[in-house]
């Protein structure tokens, strides 16, 4: 039986075009520069409309790192084939917790004790100077419900010695998630989280010298990695007004410290609240825009094994998924960006070279539903792709990361590596994301 993503909820260059080019000593002609804000459904750069066409990158800190588990030449060269692809915005991590969780990637930002791993946070530097040479922008997650980075579960686990694998027969769903969820009332994890955050947006980048409260490049702190007030609806009523406590009180203090920069929650929607739309919108009153994540294999909307005979259905309800978060953003009168959507390759396998003909559908479908928000004045203003695996290649047979493996790719540890992130090569797919880059200026 294939693994499901992280939830488990229902139960050389691309093309020739695409080779690495040259480090940009400067933002390239044509590139927006200053901070993004927030008009109303829209999103700025220097006065202009900035329309996001991105991915998921998790892993650039880890090869911006100056050690032996870094690449710094594989980031460069990854940074120049997205900004050739026509990519303006990255989703990475600036957080990863060490603890005793399963399939926790490691090194962290922070290990056991809580200590800080210098190098990792330099890796950070690193990437973010690329990043904004570039003239491309970050969303810089501060930590995840999940526990492929450590995450809430281990900053629980710091304060009482306790945690839940998730996957543990022993404790199967939603147990994971109750038990994460008691973290937005847990005093001492909630300091250690808010510790991690001041020393991240109070730190002086080593190799631009400026402040990560004064850059540019920084589009937005995002609170975590899908937060979610539960998976039960018991936990869910009972950590409610918690839940929301956080959210507030998280996004005040950012916009203390870091008053020219964006905040976002980045929440799965209505996924994350067993389908309340009422608690979706209570839980973005306080950031500056909604975020929607979309995983119809996750979901159980498809079916790997059967695309073809379930694509059907699985795109009426990825069309029904739009069109609520859609109707949320502008009920709200904020911008709307689909920042994860994923979906496997044809027969759910995970080499690169195997076919990505329904994958092609998937993503073509969003980029439809972004570029007529584009056209029409809508709130749904860009999209991240999950995610970006470039020149990586899976190290084992079996498809799976092994503690120790250096070789970073957009499926974090605890997938098969190949299972949802676009290769170098995947020459239909790349084609189809830099039309829809192109598609920026001619909407």
């Amino acid at each position: 039986m294939k693994l499901r993503r992280r939830t488990l909820l229902a139960g050389a260059a691309a093309t020739a075009g695409f080779a690495a080019l040259p480090g940009c000593a400067s933002i390239p002609r044509g590139r927006k520069s200053g901070f993004v804000t927030r008009q109303g459904t829209r999103l700025l750069r220097g006065g202009e409309p900035y329309r996001i066409v991105g991915a998921n990158m998790w892993y650039a800190a880890w090869l911006g790192a100056d050690t032996d588990y870094g690449d710094r030449g594989r980031l460069v060269r990854e940074l120049d084939r997205l900004q050739a692809l026509g990519l303006n915005n990255l989703r990475i991590m600036a957080a990863a917790e060490e603890g005793p969780l399963k399939n926790s990637i490691k090194p962290g930002f922070t290990r056991t004790d809580g200590s800080d791993n210098a190098a990792l946070f330099e890796g950070l530097d690193f990437a973010m100077a690329e990043i904004a040479r570039r003239g491309m922008t970050a969303v810089l997650v501060l930590s995840n419900f999940w526990e492929w980075s450590g995450g809430l579960q281990t900053l629980l686990f710091r304060n009482t010695s306790e945690y839940i694998d998730m996957g543990d027969p022993a404790h199967p769903w939603p147990a994971f998630a109750d038990a994460t969820a008691k973290f937005y009332q847990n005093t001492g994890a909630l300091e250690s989280y808010r510790a991690h955050l001041r020393n991240i947006v109070g730190r002086t980048n080593t190799v631009t010298g400026i402040l990560y409260a004064q850059d540019p490049a920084v589009m937005s702190w995002q609170l975590a990695n899908e937060p979610r007030p539960g998976g039960s609806e018991a936990a869910i009523a009972r950590n409610r007004e918690a839940y929301l406590g956080w959210i507030a009180s998280t996004a005040e203090l950012l916009r203390t410290l870091a008053p020219n920069h964006l905040v976002s929650l980045g929440q799965e929607g209505t996924q994350a609240t067993n389908g309340s739309e009422e608690l979706v919108k209570a839980a973005h009153e306080q950031v500056d825009y909604l975020t929607a994540h979309i995983w119809p294999l996750n979901w159980s909307w498809v079916d790997g094994e059967d695309l073809a005979g379930t694509w059907p259905e699985g795109r009426k309800k990825v069309a029904e998924y739009l069109a609520s978060h859609t109707s949320m953003a502008r009920d709200l009168d904020k911008p709307l960006l689909i920042e994860e959507f994923g979906f496997p390759r044809d027969g759910e396998t995970y080499a690169p070279g195997t076919t990505t003909r329904f994958r092609e559908q998937f993503y073509r479908m969003i980029y439809d539903a972004v570029e007529s928000s584009w056209r029409e004045g809508g709130p749904l203003q860009g999209s991240n792709f999950w995610a970006w695996n470039g020149e990586a290649r899976a190290q084992h047979d079996d498809f799976r990361f092994v503690d120790g493996d250096r070789t970073y790719m957009g499926d974090p540890p605890h997938e098969p590596q190949g299972w949802y992130g676009n290769f170098d090569t995947d020459r239909a797919m790349l084609a189809l994301v830099s039309g829809h880059a192109a598609g920026i200026s001619a909407s």
